[in-house]
């Protein structure tokens, strides 16, 4: 295949803010490493360092929301007047209005630093968009660059879960405000492509976002099989159940596996890698049922310490309500470690898949407590269950298999983009077949 030149636009690029900042990292140096140029625009929190890459170019965000829990922080430093530029005045009073401003306003960032670029004569054959989808991708495609985008699920299964968290009418008007998820189904429709990591997540991206079928393509997130691995000297627990998961999302089922514990013998305990604070929403609800004393939390760990979180646990638990991938399951059975999932989004996919772990139904506390309970009992089948899935993440859930099938989604849009030159963009979108369905739940709106 002939090296391409890619530009990547994503908003957060940490690896701790979450599977977009992984993603972002692992496929920019697999696809370097198959002699792809990739140059990335990208806003805080920043990447670790890519020294693979052509070029990274940090934009700015001004991280307002920060400011609402520190009002020393709310004005830019050291020039606080730069709160009056457009942009930053617009983040600053959507975010007052409780809206969520960060995609838009780093779309329209990275359209002003692509379209800099292309003035002084740079050349690329597409861009990628990493779950941001803000309006001003539009605007790269109006200069003649194709666009592709990864979405892991829709924000409209966010908005779905953030509902159920509500306990007020004044919530449930703040998750109808903050999710802007019309935007994003108003740009998914009108670009060349859209990468997605499950088969449940591809309907859900047809269904919300109202993005024509043949218009996604399913290429499954990757695990870093080099770092995610067994370790033959790691002493395995024969009663650690690990969880990574956030107990203030209610997509990721912790309450229901806090309940499982309680339901377990009393020898086994839990460890959850979880921001650690005294209000936590996992040590509120163990105290109520009971297991407080069998509930450890981590705080944010490196990812050296996870990989021996994993080596060390008896099983992984992944309990939650909705996954577009389920990377912790992937992680764990990358090291050798049994994971109970819920059979709910990606998570059955991933572990039919790879054959690492077993499948109990979504949402009931005894459900997951049977399914952990035999497999506590059973440590051939642990040992078993382990080795099939780290077979099965190699051959099915490596980086370079996800690059190569990504590159090759590259190829045909940059095919396509050759053969319809002087022709309308417009025609090459799902935008009309999609607009209608789409339009009824997710009206089109920057905030």
């Amino acid at each position: 295949m002939t090296p391409l030149r890619i530009c990547f636009a994503a908003y957060r690029g940490n690896m701790l803010c979450g599977g977009q900042g992984i993603y972002l990292w692992f496929l920019a140096r697999e696809l370097a490493r198959l002699g792809h140029r990739v140059d990335v625009l990208v806003g805080p929190p920043h990447p670790d360092p890519m020294p693979f890459a052509n070029s990274v170019s940090h934009l700015p965000n001004q991280q307002f929301w920060a400011g609402w829990f520190d009002r020393a922080s709310l004005l830019p430093r050291p020039r606080p007047l730069r709160v009056f530029s457009p942009l930053n005045f617009y983040e600053l009073a959507a975010s007052y209005l409780g809206f969520l401003p960060e995609p838009f306003a780093f779309s329209v960032r990275a359209l002003r630093a692509i379209a800099s670029r292309v003035r002084r004569g740079a050349r690329y054959d597409l861009v990628h968009d990493v779950q941001c989808l803000g309006y001003g991708m539009l605007g790269v495609r109006a200069l003649g660059l194709p666009v592709v985008t990864t979405v892991h699920h829709p924000l409209s299964v966010d908005r779905r879960a953030s509902f159920v968290r509500d306990q007020s009418i004044q919530d449930a008007l703040g998750t109808m405000t903050f999710y802007p998820a019309g935007m994003q189904a108003f740009v998914a429709r009108r670009i060349e492509r859209v990468f997605t990591s499950s088969c449940a997540s591809a309907r859900e991206i047809e269904r919300d976002f109202g993005v024509a079928a043949e218009r996604i393509r399913m290429v499954a997130n990757g695990v870093d099989t080099e770092l995610f691995r067994p370790d033959p000297r790691a002493r395995r627990s024969a009663n650690e159940i690990l969880c990574v998961g956030r107990a203030s999302d209610p997509n990721k089922g912790v309450k229901t596996l806090i309940d499982a514990l309680a339901l377990l013998p009393r020898s086994v305990r839990l460890t959850l890698v979880d921001d650690d604070t005294p209000g936590s929403a996992a040590r509120v609800r163990a105290r109520r049922a009971g297991c407080a004393d069998r509930l450890r939390i981590t705080g944010r760990v490196s990812n050296e310490e996870l990989v021996r979180l994993y080596q060390r646990a008896a099983l992984v638990a992944v309990p939650s309500r909705y996954e577009g991938f389920g990377l912790p399951a992937a992680e764990a059975m990358a090291c050798a470690t049994p994971v109970v999932a819920s059979n709910a989004g990606g998570l059955r996919e991933v572990l039919e898949t790879a054959g690492g772990g077993v499948l109990v139904e979504p949402n009931s506390p005894e459900a997951l407590a049977r399914g952990i309970a035999n497999l506590l009992k059973r440590p051939k089948l642990r040992t078993e269950l382990g080795e099939r899935g780290r077979k099965g993440v190699e051959s099915a859930y490596g980086w370079p298999q996800v690059a190569r099938a990504t590159a090759a989604v590259y190829g045909e849009v940059v095919e396509e983009a050759r053969a319809r030159r002087g022709r309308p963009a417009s025609r090459t979108t799902s935008a009309s077949a999609g607009r209608r369905r789409a339009r009824k739940s997710n009206p089109p709106s920057a905030a």
